[in-house]
């Protein structure tokens, strides 16, 4: 899972990923202190793992993983290149999904790169220079194509009439993943590259103020729209979530309590990260280790399987399954199995998040 956070200048990206990685990124009250990308590989919160763990007495616990990216604040025109914007585009486009940060919080303190808060319109900017990037790049293509067009090749012809469709919804200043598209053209459409096809899970940058109800008149702009395009939205006091990112669990849940909120934000973050790309998770345990495996939701067993390696795909036999909600409730295995919980399951299989899985293969 590789998210990158983006937005205007100023906006708390920097501080996001700071309270997300613990990497202490560099954070600045002016444009473009984040230049390249900064990187950070996060364990994504599971607490079943815990639950597990102490159930099995394993030597490790092996979280899932998530990679964040901290792109530079893009500003208007980056599509032309303004503020280092080509390379900073470049960056996004290495990304799974997008969390685009938003301001949603006054401050004389902090300046803003526009002068004042206005979600919806820093949000079309992004927007704008997003779109006006995957123009470029879609006009680029079909010059291309039509260049071989005459060819009368099938898969050229179903190639150009798709990008002639794109660039259409683009130009109108439309994000690529508003779109419908067919199975077969959003396979195609896949190798095109476009910015604006990637996910969108937007984080609202919210005052300490408003904690822990977490609503103000910004956030209702987001949400309205983010509802034209189904993206998520979370709001996220990033300040308050990097100065939690400093402390010990314990004192974490006392500061968390006098905020009046149950957990970190960014639990929450990256759960809907997971939610964003269609992401589950299954679990393997025994005295070494339990482990978190992400996968695609709904994959069968044997692509299951081989997230843990090609061999227990390509030898899959079967899989012993039950689920963890069943394990937690029952309090054991063995109980598990005697209520008829623990299941043997074929290669048709569709796993499920929570999945507890042995599998059997033969190579």
């Amino acid at each position: 899972m590789k998210l990158g956070i983006i937005g205007l200048p100023n906006v708390g990206k920097s501080t996001l990923f700071n309270a997300i990685t613990e990497a202490r990124s560099e954070t600045a009250n002016y444009p473009f202190c984040t230049i390249d990308p900064n990187v950070g590989v996060v364990n994504v919160p599971d607490k079943r793992l815990d639950f597990l763990e102490k159930l099995y007495n394993s030597k490790k616990k092996v979280h899932a993983t998530a990679e964040f990216l901290d792109i530079a604040g893009l500003v208007k025109g980056a599509s032309q290149g303004e503020g280092l914007g080509n390379q900073f585009l470049s960056h996004i486009r290495e990304t799974a999904a997008v969390i685009h940060t938003v301001r949603c919080f006054e401050s004389k303190d902090i300046t803003h790169v526009m002068g004042g808060v206005d979600p919806f319109r820093d949000i079309e900017i992004i927007d704008t220079e997003l779109i006006l990037a995957d123009i470029e790049s879609v006009s680029k293509r079909l010059e291309k194509l039509e260049k071989t067009v005459r060819l009368n090749d099938k898969k050229i012809l179903a190639e150009r009439e798709l990008a002639i469709k794109v660039k259409a919804h683009l130009d109108v200043g439309n994000p690529a993943r508003t779109l419908k598209l067919s199975d077969n053209e959003k396979i195609i459409v896949k190798d095109f590259f476009l910015i604006t096809a990637k996910p969108v899970l937007y984080v609202c940058n919210v005052a300490e103020s408003d904690l822990p109800v977490m609503e103000n008149k910004y956030i209702k702009i987001v949400k309205e729209k983010s509802e034209k395009e189904n993206a998520l939205v979370i709001p996220v006091c990033a300040k308050i979530e990097a100065e939690l990112s400093e402390l010990s669990e314990d004192d974490q849940k006392t500061f968390l309590k006098d905020l009046g909120l149950g957990y970190p934000g960014l639990n929450r973050l990256i759960r809907a990260g997971y939610d964003l790309l269609g992401l589950a998770t299954f679990l393997t345990a025994g005295e070494d280790e339990v482990k978190a495996w992400t996968i695609k939701k709904g994959i069968p067993a044997p692509q299951a399987a081989g997230a843990i390696h090609s061999d227990f795909e390509r030898g899959f036999i079967r899989a012993k399954v039950m689920s963890f909600d069943d394990l937690l409730r029952l309090g054991s295995e063995k109980a598990v199995k005697e209520a008829g919980l623990l299941r043997s399951e074929g290669k048709e299989y569709l796993v499920k998040d929570g999945d507890i899985i042995e599998f059997r293969f033969n190579v």
